[in-house]
């Protein structure tokens, strides 16, 4: 039997010891970052004003009209991969223009690319003043059924101060899938996590997964600046 070279021996070894990493969780989603040239990008429903989407450095900018993601159907700009099974997606916003007290900014997975579709959708807003049932700058809404109302999940702790507050540059985002199961992470220096929420959504194995802006101010467009994006498969 020929015996391993020490190199071969050397890269099985790290190998072996990186999944076990992984498997105990210790690898977090900001150590491994992957190609931002693979997204791609549209608008979602027909806003009035067009967004664009643009790699800039380690980054992604993205520029949205759209009167809202919410009710029976939606109005953003998305800039998305298409993902199949369990993904681990987090990124650092670094500013998010406010033409609107609603301008959202986030995380989704999609089912489809109509405006009505099933989703997910982990989201931020510009600033920590109050809104409706929160108190804080993070929110996690979803569509159940194809043309259904949204709904949201807000923090426990509406009228206290904010549980989960934004902190631009520095307002770090994750959303994580394990098999039909969500969760929401925030936190304030991409090292430390903390869950915002959990939820159960039976979406298909194959959707659509990225980055998503809407300005909320249909005369007014959104400018949303993401980094340090990573995500783990």
């Amino acid at each position: 039997m020929q015996l391993l070279s020490q190199r071969q021996m050397l890269n099985k070894t790290v190998t072996v010891a990186l999944l076990l990493l992984f498997s105990a969780g210790l690898l977090t989603a900001k150590e491994k970052a992957f190609s931002l040239k693979k997204f791609k990008q549209t608008d979602i429903g027909k806003p009035a004003l067009a967004g664009s989407s643009q790699v800039k450095g380690k980054g992604i900018q993205l520029i949205a009209g759209g009167a809202d993601v919410w009710g029976v159907k939606d109005e953003f700009h998305f800039s998305y991969l298409e993902q199949t099974g369990d993904f681990d997606l987090a990124a650092r916003i670094e500013s998010l223009s406010a033409p609107h007290l609603y301008t959202k900014a986030g995380l989704m997975a999609r089912e489809e690319l109509t405006d009505n579709s099933r989703h997910i959708f982990f989201q931020a807003f510009p600033n920590n003043k109050p809104r409706n049932k929160n108190n804080g700058g993070y929110e996690f809404q979803y569509r159940r059924d194809k043309g259904g109302e949204m709904k949201a999940i807000y923090p426990a702790k509406a009228e206290s101060a904010p549980e989960f507050p934004v902190n631009y540059p520095n307002t770090w985002i994750r959303l994580k899938r394990a098999g039909n199961v969500f969760t929401g992470f925030v936190s304030a220096d991409g090292k430390t996590w903390k869950a915002y929420t959990t939820f159960t959504l039976e979406l298909p194995e194959k959707i659509y997964l990225g980055l998503a802006v809407t300005s909320h101010n249909t005369k007014e467009s959104a400018t949303a600046v993401f980094r340090d994006i990573t995500l783990i498969k």
